[in-house]
């Protein structure tokens, strides 16, 4: 891992004034032990009911118009209505094809015609499957008479029944939202902030009502602007609890990159949804013509947190079955491990040493030992060993493939670590490296891991902190459970060709 000596201050040593440092704003993982302050429950539930309301109708809808298609042209079609039983083999995959390409999630704009594409493309898929079923699996109900012809008009059946149910749906959202707005706080008071506060004021049918500008430094504002400047972004966490804010926009220039990336995070850890309004209008076409839009301005809505996401208690469940059948099953190759270190270095196999995790919360980390320090200063504060010379050829081989890190399995199990995840470091690096890389601080959002983005992509070792720190936050902002296996089967095809660091 490569430091540079200039731009990593020393301890006392004032930052470059070129440097931003990250405000209060993040995660604040540099203080050891620290806990973010949680919203209160209450509120969680209240806006997990809300939001439960649009995706159950949906869900219902989708249900209602499977079953009454495929009712109506079997009827139709010859008088088979046990067929109706089908429906089983259509719902369990169409309805999780739809949850993917987002048919349930809330939309700015609201519209059934837009969305019957996706439907029936979707509900090909998932008709082909129930087809295919049908004839692989003796005594499964059929279709019945199923010509193309009859599929087809099975489809477009569906998707008239599937339209027509989600635009009552819509027309009844866009009449509630017109009665109650939701509060919304618009970060950024420049001039694209205040057109797009004077949207959401005059279109009632986006359901926001403006409280207010979240910006450290304002332009002057117009003459007739009606919404106050609340300040900069310290004043987020205070002004969303204080008016029950529910959403957040976020415009061009409300603040430097950092500021605003940090207003982000805490607007979306207090349970807000963000929505990200750029001033390049060509970037609503990326992605393809389904983005979401605000009377004209391309509108990108902000995934929710990694630590919320449906799979993250799935990454603990592996994480625990994973962990504990490793111990069993390498048990005999942690014995000779700690056998070989017990010749080599003497007394104390395992090395116990102080590293940051998640919000900040220093926990004890476990590894085989390599050679023992002179002190715990040196093992706390020096950076590499692996030159040193008092390492044997125990050591050596044990980092080289790395089973020295074979006993964090047991810091998995309890919960310290996750499998994946960014490395954990020592706090007075964790210090360090907060202090010159703003994006550092942001690993902390998340549990750390025994191997994570970086780590499979070279950054091992004396290799660049600030790409280590880019490639962690890309892990935590584009996390699923499929990358997690991803990386581990990355991590297990790299164990076998080890390179040294």
């Amino acid at each position: 891992m490569t430091i540079d000596h200039e731009s990593v201050p020393r301890p006392g040593r004032p930052l470059p004034s070129t440097r931003r440092i990250a405000t209060e704003l993040l995660d604040r993982p540099a203080t050891a032990g620290q806990a973010r302050s949680a919203p209160p429950i209450g509120r969680h539930r209240r806006a997990f009911r809300s939001r439960a309301v649009l995706p159950t109708g949906l869900v219902t809808v989708d249900s209602l118009a499977v079953l009454g298609a495929t009712t109506l042209t079997s009827l139709a079609a010859g008088g088979h209505p046990h067929s109706v039983l089908a429906v089983g083999a259509v719902l369990p995959l169409l309805l999780p094809l739809n949850l993917a390409g987002g048919l349930y999630r809330s939309r700015l704009t609201l519209s059934a015609l837009d969305e019957i594409p996706a439907l029936a493309a979707r509900a090909a898929v998932a008709t082909a499957f129930a087809i295919t079923l049908a004839g692989c699996l003796p005594g499964w109900p059929d279709f019945g008479p199923a010509t193309p012809l009859q599929l087809a008009a099975r489809l477009a059946l569906f998707l008239l029944l599937a339209s027509c149910g989600r635009a009552l749906i819509y027309h009844r959202l866009r009449q509630a939202r017109r009665r109650r707005p939701s509060p919304v706080l618009v970060l950024g008071a420049g001039q694209l902030g205040q057109r797009v506060a004077a949207v959401l004021t005059e279109r009632r049918e986006y359901g926001m009502r403006p409280v207010g500008y979240v910006d450290p430094d304002p332009v002057l504002l117009a003459a007739d602007a009606k919404l106050p400047v609340l300040g900069g972004p310290e004043v987020l966490e205070r002004e969303i609890r204080r008016h029950r804010v529910h959403h957040v926009v976020a415009t061009e220039g409300a603040a430097d990159e950092t500021e605003t990336a940090a207003a982000l995070r805490e607007a979306t850890r207090l349970g807000c949804q963000v929505w990200l309004v750029p001033a390049l209008r060509e970037y609503g076409s990326v992605g393809g013509p389904a983005r979401d839009h605000l009377w004209g301005f391309p509108c990108v809505p902000l995934g929710r947190p990694a630590t919320r996401r449906y799979g993250w208690a799935a990454k603990r469940a592996l994480d625990i079955a994973a962990a504990g059948t490793g111990l069993l099953a390498l048990a005999p190759v942690l014995a000779l491990c700690a056998l070989a270190v017990r010749f080599d270095t003497g007394p104390g196999v395992l090395f116990r040493q102080q590293r940051t995790g998640l919000d900040g919360k220093v926990f004890t980390v476990l590894k085989f030992r390599t050679l023992r320090p002179s002190n715990e200063h040196e093992s706390a504060t020096r950076w590499n060993i692996s030159q040193d010379h008092r390492m044997g050829a125990v050591g050596r081989l044990l980092r080289r493939s790395s089973l020295d890190e074979l006993p964090q399995l047991w810091n998995v199990l309890c919960g310290d670590m996750s499998l994946v995840g960014p490395r954990p470091e020592r706090p007075y690096f964790v210090m360090r490296f907060g202090q010159a890389y703003p994006e550092y601080a942001d690993r902390h959002r998340v549990p750390v891991g025994l191997t994570g983005l970086a780590q499979v992509n070279g950054l091992r070792g004396d290799t660049s902190i600030e790409d280590r720190a880019r490639f962690d936050n890309r892990y935590i902002e584009s996390w699923s459970l499929w990358q997690d296996v991803k990386l581990l089967l990355r991590t297990a095809v790299l164990m076998l060709h080890p390179d040294g660091s």
